[in-house]
C-alpha cells in the first residue's frame, strides 16, 4: 500500500521545502518531557537552514538549547502562548533581535486558521501513528493524552509532519488527527520522556494559607448563584485551585448539583469530579497527569477538543463561551484587577497567558486565587509589570485576607456579603500585603522591547521590554 513513511527526519525536512526564513511550529503536549523541537532543530541545524520563525505553543525549559540555536541564527524569531524561566530569562535579556510574539491559547489557533499567523512545517509529536499519518496522544509509550494544540497545525500548514515513537498498522481507527493533514511519517526512537510529559499525580495544596484561600474560593461560587445544574467550571493544576475543586466537590455532591462540563487542561480531580457524578463530560485540550491520560483513553464522555473548540474568538464557537467559573492564578493583580502571568517582579518572562485571558473573557465568573505575597513580595500591587489579562475581565480576588470583587460586579459583593464571605476593598488588601513585605519596587528595565502581548483578538495588550544584564 502507499506510505508517507519516511527514513528519517533529514529526508522529511528536506521533502518538506523548508528553507531560510520559513516559519516551522511545534505542540506542546510532551511538556517539559518534549524532545521533538530540538530533534528537528538540530537537524535543520545541520542542513544548514537559518533565519527561521518557531511557533510553539508552548516553551518549557526542556528547550533550553533553543539558546543556542537563538545565538546560532537558526531560530531568529518566536511565536508561542507560554515560556518557561530558562528560555525566558535569555530572551529577557535581549537575545533576540526581534520581540516574541505572545499569544492565547484561543488566539494562536485563530491567528493561524485566518492566515495572519502563516505556518510552513507543521511537525506534530504524536505518541502512536500509522504509515498515514493518522495520529493520536492517546497510547503508546510516550501517551499525553489529548493532542488539542496541534491540531491548527496539522490542518493549515503548507506541510505537516507526524513524528512518532509508536507505529502501527494502518489503520489506526482511534484517531486525533486524520491522514488527510498529514504529507510525511517519521518513527523515531522516542520523542519524550514520560517523567516530564504528565507527572504522576497533582496534588492539593496542604499548605493552611492555601487550605484558607481554597474553602474561600468553594463558598464564593456556592455563593454566587451560578453553582446549579448545569454548571460549567474550569480550574488549573495548582494546589489552591486542585483544593477549590475538591471542596467545591463536596458542596456539589451534598446539594445533588449535576454540572454539564469541566474544561481545560485536565486533571485527574477533575476525572473524579465527573465520575463521581458532578459533570457529564470533560471537553479537554491538554491532559495534565496520568490519571487524565487513562480517562481520555477509556471514557467516551472524557473529550478531547482543538484549541479553536477551546477557546478561539474567531469561531463560530468555543467552550470558554458557555463557561460559568474559571478559577485561575496570577503573578501579579493591581488595583484595576489587571493580571500579570508572563513576568516576576523583576521584569523577567518566566509564564504567559496561555488560557487565561480567554477563559477570563468568556467566564460569567473569572476568579484569581492567591496568597497576599510570595517570597516576600506583595502579589497585589498599584500597577502590574505586564498586563496579560486585563481587568474588566477579571470579577473576584481571592486571598487568606478576603475577598475582593471587581466594582463592575456589584451584585457578587451583596450575595458573598449575604454568605458571610469576608468582602474587602482590593486596595484593602494591596495595604495589608505592603504592610507584610513593604512596598514592591519597579525593576529597572531597558529601552528594547523583548515581547509584544496579544490580546486573544489580536491587539496589543502590553509591551516586554528587556532586563538589563548586570
Amino acid at each position: 500500500m502507499k506510505t508517507k513513511l519516511v527514513k528519517d527526519l533529514k529526508e522529511a525536512i528536506k521533502l518538506s521545502g523548508l528553507s531560510d526564513g520559513m516559519t516551522i511550529s511545534f505542540h506542546h503536549h510532551l511538556r517539559n518531557g518534549d524532545m521533538v523541537a530540538v530533534m528537528v532543530l538540530d537537524v535543520i541545524s545541520e542542513l544548514g537552514i537559518r533565519d527561521l520563525n518557531v511557533n510553539i505553543s508552548s516553551i518549557f525549559d526542556t528547550h533550553a538549547p533553543f539558546i543556542e540555536y537563538i545565538r546560532d541564527g537558526v531560530i531568529t524569531g518566536i511565536e508561542t502562548d507560554y515560556m518557561g524561566g530558562v528560555v525566558g530569562r535569555a530572551v529577557s535579556e535581549g537575545i533576540l533581535d526581534k520581540p516574541v510574539i505572545f499569544r492565547t491559547h484561543g488566539g494562536r489557533p485563530s491567528d493561524i486558521i485566518s492566515g495572519v499567523s502563516p505556518i510552513d512545517v507543521a511537525f506534530i509529536a504524536a505518541p502512536t501513528a500509522d504509515p498515514m499519518g493518522n495520529c493520536t496522544g492517546k497510547y503508546g509509550k510516550s501517551a499525553c493524552g489529548s493532542l488539542g494544540y496541534a491540531f491548527a497545525d496539522a490542518m493549515y500548514a503548507k506541510t505537516s509532519v507526524v513524528i512518532t515513537d509508536n507505529l502501527v498498522d494502518y489503520p489506526l481507527t482511534d484517531f486525533s488527527i486524520a491522514e488527510d493533514y498529514i504529507d510525511y511519517v517519521v518513527c523515531v526512537d522516542k520523542i519524550g520522556e514520560p517523567s516530564g510529559i504528565v507527572s504522576g499525580t497533582t496534588k492539593i495544596t496542604k499548605d493552611p494559607v492555601g487550605l484558607v484561600i481554597a474553602d474561600y474560593a468553594a463558598r464564593a461560587i456556592e455563593a454566587s448563584g451560578l453553582l446549579v445544574d448545569g454548571f460549567s467550571f474550569q480550574t488549573g493544576a495548582g494546589g489552591a485551585s486542585l483544593a477549590a475543586a475538591k471542596y467545591l466537590q463536596d458542596i456539589m455532591l451534598a446539594r445533588g448539583i449535576k454540572g454539564s462540563y469541566g474544561l481545560g487542561g485536565i486533571t485527574s480531580y477533575m476525572v473524579d469530579m465527573m465520575k463521581s457524578g458532578c459533570f457529564k463530560a470533560l471537553l479537554d485540550v491538554q491532559c495534565f497527569d496520568l490519571g487524565a491520560v487513562e480517562s481520555i483513553r477509556t471514557n467516551p464522555n472524557h473529550r478531547e477538543v482543538s484549541a479553536s473548540h477551546y477557546a478561539s474568538p474567531s469561531a463560530a464557537s468555543s467552550a470558554v463561551d458557555s463557561l460559568d467559573v474559571v478559577i485561575l492564578g496570577a503573578t501579579e493583580i493591581d488595583t484595576n484587577f489587571n493580571v500579570n502571568v508572563h513576568t516576576d517582579s523583576n521584569g523577567y518572562i518566566m509564564g504567559g497567558s496561555g488560557g487565561h485571558s480567554d477563559t477570563a473573557a468568556g467566564a460569567k465568573m473569572s476568579m484569581i486565587v492567591a496568597p497576599l505575597s510570595r517570597a516576600r513580595l506583595p502579589i497585589v500591587v498599584d500597577e502590574v509589570l505586564c498586563k496579560s489579562t486585563p481587568g474588566s475581565t477579571v470579577d473576584v480576588l481571592v486571598t487568606q485576607r478576603g475577598i475582593a470583587v471587581n466594582p463592575l460586579r456589584p451584585e457578587l459583593s451583596e450575595k458573598f456579603a449575604a454568605a458571610g464571605l469576608p468582602v474587602v476593598d482590593i486596595r484593602e488588601l494591596r495595604d495589608a500585603a505592603e504592610k507584610q513585605n513593604g512596598k514592591a519596587k519597579k525593576p529597572t528595565l531597558g529601552n528594547k522591547e523583548v515581547a509584544k502581548v496579544l490580546y486573544r483578538d489580536g491587539t496589543l495588550l502590553d509591551t516586554i521590554y528587556n532586563v538589563p544584564v548586570k
